[in-house]
């Protein structure tokens, strides 16, 4: 079995991927690391929910520090960008970066991220900072599956009815929690 660090942002987006690797002879090591969640109450819940699922398949989770401040820093200047902008991939590259670093420790050479799985996101963008992630970690693969595919999607909101996840309605920095309630 080919172990496979898989970045996650939350339980419902990690849901058919998990099972389809399980399924597909990979033994996945969930990280979840997301700086970029706000309010904190709103990362919280997301994380429990994902250590809850990752508990009930038996499927190791690592829990990646929540430093938003940090985050902040880093997207100084793009905070008036819009959704899939250039804030989006340096928020990107910040976490796959981590990923591929977690990866390295770990002595697991391939890494994903369910960020490809999320209706949210540019897939263009994932792939871009995934593929620069891995040229900054020696030793490390950005798998660059487009998780949305193969059924994927349809078993996803299956597994969140199944699962009674938490489904939040904008991808967790406070950014896009305004261009949301705008929205509305």
């Amino acid at each position: 079995m080919t172990e496979v660090l898989l970045h996650s942002c939350c339980a419902p987006c990690s849901s058919a991927i998990l099972e389809w690797m399980l399924n597909n002879n990979y033994t996945p090591v969930v990280y979840y690391y997301n700086p970029n969640i706000f309010p904190s109450e709103e990362y919280e819940i997301r994380k429990k929910e994902c250590s809850r699922y990752t508990q009930q398949l038996g499927v190791r989770m690592i829990d990646g520090d929540y430093n938003h401040q940090q985050w902040c820093e880093e997207m100084k200047g793009l905070e008036d960008q819009p959704e899939r902008g250039q804030r989006c991939l340096q928020c990107f590259k910040m976490r796959l970066l981590k990923s591929a670093k977690i990866a390295k420790e770990l002595n697991i050479n391939l890494f994903t991220t369910t960020l490809a799985s999320s209706r949210w996101k540019d897939l263009k963008q994932i792939n871009e900072a995934g593929l620069w992630a891995e040229q900054q970690v020696a030793g490390t693969r950005f798998w660059d599956k487009n998780w949305r595919k193969d059924g994927l999607q349809e078993r996803r909101n299956q597994l969140l009815k199944e699962n009674n996840f938490y489904n939040q309605q904008y991808c967790g920095c406070e950014f896009s929690l305004k261009a949301t309630k705008n929205r509305e």
